[in-house]
């Protein structure tokens, strides 16, 4: 299942990157800093989706492992 983030939430985490990025990106015109907000949400999401992928893939690993037995000869 991915996860899209809504047009609002996307635009608050964009603002809240704004907020704490604002002292390093003030020297671009305002269309670069847009377009560099735009990827760091981007980013941001991708990461977290890759993130929550490799812990339910971590998760039934686990689950899997634990109803095999293992011999040692």
């Amino acid at each position: 299942m991915k996860h899209q983030a809504t047009a609002k939430s996307r635009k608050e985490l964009k603002y809240k990157m704004a907020t704490v990025f604002s002292e390093k990106i003030q020297t671009l015109s305002p269309d670069l800093q847009d377009v560099l907000l735009d990827d760091l949400v981007t980013a941001f999401e991708n990461r977290l989706s890759v993130l929550n992928r490799l812990q339910l893939n971590v998760k039934c690993l686990a689950v899997i492992t634990e109803t095999v037995e293992c011999k040692t000869i």
